[in-house]
């Protein structure tokens, strides 16, 4: 079973999303922030990241590039989720390593087709 961890602030998104990954059979596992997603991550490397753009802490952004700095490649496929669909803070996700985004609100049709694009489902 793939392994998705939902990084997100909100609690009811976090709930929200993982039901969803549940119902697409993923193992979930949840953080808050960006600092408690590298600790998750350095004590069990999901296959995929859904990641809110807008942390507390650090940034979504910040977090990217410290996983990849870490993991020194693609993996594990990221999904930034925001409410933000300004072009050029999508290009900034994207070369700072994420694989794909995902705007807010998503829903399970939505979530299923970002993870079909990059091959998870």
């Amino acid at each position: 079973m793939k392994i998705c961890l939902v990084v997100d602030d909100s609690r009811v998104i976090r709930k929200v999303a993982c039901k969803i990954l549940e119902e697409l059979s993923f193992e979930t596992m949840e953080a808050e922030s960006g600092p408690e997603a590298l600790i998750v991550c350095r004590q069990k490397m999901p296959d995929v990241i859904l990641l809110d753009g807008q942390l507390p802490q650090s940034s979504g952004i910040d977090f990217l590039k410290s996983l990849r700095s870490e993991t020194r490649g693609n993996y594990p496929v990221v999904l930034l989720c925001t409410t933000e669909n300004d072009p050029a803070h999508l290009s900034e996700a994207i070369v700072a390593g994420a694989d794909e985004y995902i705007l807010k609100p998503f829903d399970r049709e939505l979530i299923a087709a970002k993870l079909a694009e990059v091959g998870l489902v």
